[in-house]
């Protein structure tokens, strides 16, 4: 006759009160929470990895989706459910056109310095565009280069990812598929001569509109 193996004091919980952990930690927070994150919080022997895979299933098809952000998670509305949640009002504020054009080199350079942001934008970039880009949380500080001068490099962020609907920076479209969505005019691009810094004030595009 054998005896019972003893019950751990410290026994996790069901794996699906962990899912309701999980669930209420990602609805709570504002910001897209890491797996790393979430298993701190949870008791001793959790697999938050594990309760996030049963609870992204349990929300499948439905119209609240747990989306992936970056390294992050966060509740977010199915995508064919967006036009629900668009504002009928006309946004003020929009991106100059030497504030797109920066992002978007940001976004598919990453990470990119200042100076190679003007060699493939053909004119200097200045720093109020880089300050509203700064302000807005899209872009941000990346390591600096090991190179003279060790300049900083400027990456997207989770914010960005997030507004776009995007898990990271592989998923961005390319220029075939912009052109083919509408979202890339005829305009000519960044260094030729009909490109001046002055546009910055009246340039616009639907693309990176807010």
């Amino acid at each position: 006759m054998t005896d019972e193996p003893e019950k751990s004091l410290f026994a996790a919980p069901p794996l699906a009160e962990q899912e309701r952990m999980v669930e209420a930690m990602l609805f709570a927070s504002p910001e897209p929470v890491s797996l790393r994150e979430m298993q701190e919080r949870m008791p001793h022997g959790c697999d938050a990895a594990e309760a996030l895979a049963y609870l992204r299933r349990r929300y499948e098809g439905r119209g609240v989706q747990v989306a992936k952000v970056g390294e992050a998670w966060a509740f977010r509305t199915a995508p064919d459910l967006g036009f629900l949640m668009q504002k009928q009002t006309v946004e003020q504020r929009k991106l100059s056109r030497a504030a797109i054009e920066t992002l978007a080199i940001v976004a598919y350079h990453q990470p990119v310095t200042r100076a190679e942001i003007e060699e493939i934008r053909g004119v200097a970039v200045s720093r109020g565009t880089i300050d509203q880009l700064l302000e807005l949380e899209w872009i941000r500080f990346g390591r600096r280069r090991m190179t003279p001068g060790r300049p900083v490099t400027f990456v997207v962020t989770e914010t960005f990812l997030d507004h776009f609907g995007l898990e990271s920076a592989r998923d961005l479209p390319g220029i075939k598929e912009l052109r083919a969505a509408g979202l890339l005019d005829n305009r000519p691009m960044p260094g030729s001569e009909d490109d001046e810094e002055a546009e910055e004030t009246s340039g616009q595009s639907e693309l990176f509109e807010e």
